[in-house]
């Protein structure tokens, strides 16, 4: 639980703030009804003909495309799922001129949703969608009123704009990440694990001296962190004044 002392530490460091830099995971999205991958009960611990690690490579995809879109129409193009208290004061943050940049490991558009503008999305994101073939862009709702495996109208595959496994990031969007890690005086790193690699590696770049992890459970990096919250994201930072 967040104490008052944490919560006035957090609170203080943020109005000292001018470049803080906010590094989220699932646990940001799970508040919103957004199931959790690695959780009870989240995807992985689902029974499907394929591990969703499987599903949600690349070679499957190529390889298997029906299959694909069978799991990924019914677990990943989650709609009707609104910001919570995270998404919508981060945006406040931004706004306040606080917040530097939202990286985050999510595909859902919450953060947009609910405000935000300088938003880098490592894994991609289910509002993006192009042709494998010309690279005709396709967007959610095109995606959602399909059926089966949508085809381009000049007959190519069309595949979601994530990055799945065997991929690699994007490299425009790693850039910009280090960039606003290394510009960053403060770090707030919330509702993730820090297990998912090369995501969590990004952290070494940051160069500031205050590291906040805001997590319900504990982390590889709790130890090299100066103010440790365990608690929901959304919780404490809705308790936050963006002003």
């Amino acid at each position: 639980m967040c104490t008052p002392s944490e919560l006035n530490t957090l609170q203080a460091w943020i109005r000292e703030s001018r470049s803080a830099v906010f590094f989220g995971g699932a646990g940001v999205s799970t508040e919103s009804g957004i199931p959790d991958f690695r959780s009870t009960g989240g995807l992985y611990a689902q029974q499907w003909a394929y591990p969703p690690e499987t599903i949600l490579s690349h070679g499957f995809f190529e390889e298997n495309p029906a299959e694909f879109y069978r799991f990924y129409r019914e677990k990943m193009l989650i709609t009707g799922v609104q910001p919570n208290p995270a998404h919508q004061k981060l945006a406040e943050l931004e706004g306040a001129g606080r917040l530097l940049a939202v990286i985050t490991q999510n595909i859902d558009g919450l953060h947009q949703a609910a405000g935000s503008r300088n938003v880098l999305e490592l894994h991609g994101s289910i509002h993006r969608n192009f042709c494998t073939r010309c690279g005709r862009f396709f967007s959610l709702e095109e995606m959602l009123a399909s059926s089966g495996v949508p085809h381009c109208p000049c007959g190519g595959i069309i595949k979601p704009d994530v990055v799945l496994y065997g991929e690699s990031l994007d490299s425009d969007t790693l850039a910009k990440s280090i960039s606003a890690l290394r510009r960053a005086d403060l770090l707030i790193v919330g509702g993730t694990s820090l297990a998912v690699y090369p995501a969590a590696g990004l952290l070494g770049y940051y160069r500031g001296s205050r590291t906040v992890i805001i997590n319900k459970s504990p982390t590889p990096y709790d130890s090299q962190a100066d103010l440790l919250i365990q608690d929901s994201i959304g919780k404490v930072l809705g308790q936050i004044d963006a002003r």
